[in-house]
């Protein structure tokens, strides 16, 4: 399985290679965000999702 991904990653061109060697593209990895994005993520919608519940029950019982 390692080595297909590596033949997935492995340039097919000169140009490829060139733009991920010399300029800095990053080799694209499995799609996963890094792990501080993922944290605000979750305080994110984590607090949403708190706020529409607390709403909700406020709403049930001081109305």
């Amino acid at each position: 399985m390692t080595e297909n991904n590596e033949e997935q990653n492995k340039p097919f061109n000169d140009a490829m290679e060139h733009q991920q060697n010399v300029e800095g593209d990053p080799i694209p990895h499995s799609g996963e965000l890094p792990l501080p994005i993922k944290v605000i993520g979750y305080f994110l919608i984590g607090g949403i999702i708190l706020i529409l519940v607390f709403g909700l029950v406020g709403n049930f019982l001081f109305n």
